[in-house]
């Protein structure tokens, strides 16, 4: 069963198309990466899909429900969590702060004073859980802005995986990071996908990093679909090649 429906979505800004009719289906447990040149419509993708900006058309649709348009909150209430392509922390807070506040927002009963200490206690276990799991003990207690860029993107993920998301869309995870960092990240994230049979999507540039980690590529161009398949059959697309990945 798929986890995400998307139905001919597209967005308008003006007489700009950025997102052209885009239909997908993501099964559970799949790692879909969606590849394509700068100004391709990947990341405008991702912010109709979690509720940033609503659709000139098309539909949403999350385990079987439709969530076009509903306000970002309620989407991430109801299973899905994203990074951003410009890390998104509050950098005086510590890092165990920002992962704590990312693990309390899933809580129904999250700002309510009657209660308020179990769901705080709730939300700091499942804070050092994660940073523990992501190798980040060591700095929880550091504020976020002292970070190093490849902490502040690894950061980014464990506040995401605090909410116990059904959906993680990873927004360039290795965007600005050196050739041994992307390695150690790209290895965490195989691991952590693996064990925790996680439903991704992926926004990425760097191709190793796709064929890394992907089950299936879906390319835009022009903010329209122009191939979806595996990453063999993705690799071998004419289209693809001339769009994207080199004529060669």
């Amino acid at each position: 069963m798929a986890l995400l429906e998307l139905d001919e979505l597209t967005c308008r800004f003006g007489g700009l198309v950025a997102v052209d009719r885009v239909s997908m289906r993501v099964e559970a447990g799949e790692v879909r990466a969606v590849i394509g040149p700068n100004g391709a419509g990947k990341s405008t993708l991702f912010n109709l899909i979690t509720g940033v900006r609503r659709p000139s058309r098309g539909r949403v649709r999350f385990a079987g429900q439709d969530v076009t348009g509903l306000p970002p909150a309620r989407i991430c209430q109801r299973g899905v969590a994203r990074t951003f392509q410009l890390t998104a922390l509050f950098p005086g807070m510590s890092a165990r702060e920002n992962v704590r506040l990312a693990a309390q927002a899933r809580e129904a009963r999250r700002w309510q004073f009657y209660g308020g200490a179990a769901v705080f206690a709730r939300a700091e276990e499942r804070a050092d859980a994660v940073l523990e799991r992501l190798g980040l003990t060591a700095i929880a207690n550091r504020p976020a802005g002292t970070l190093s860029h490849g902490d502040q993107r690894l950061l980014e993920v464990a506040m995401a995986l605090a909410q116990e998301p059904r959906l993680l869309l990873l927004d360039e995870p290795t965007q600005g990071l050196s050739v041994e960092e992307t390695a150690q990240a790209v290895a965490m994230l195989s691991g952590l996908l693996a064990e925790e049979s996680m439903t991704v999507l992926l926004v990425e540039h760097d191709m190793e990093v796709v064929f890394r980690l992907a089950h299936r590529i879906t390319v835009m161009h022009r903010g329209a679909v122009i191939a979806d398949g595996t990453v063999e059959a993705v690799r071998q697309d004419e289209a693809v090649q001339q769009a994207y990945l080199g004529a060669a």
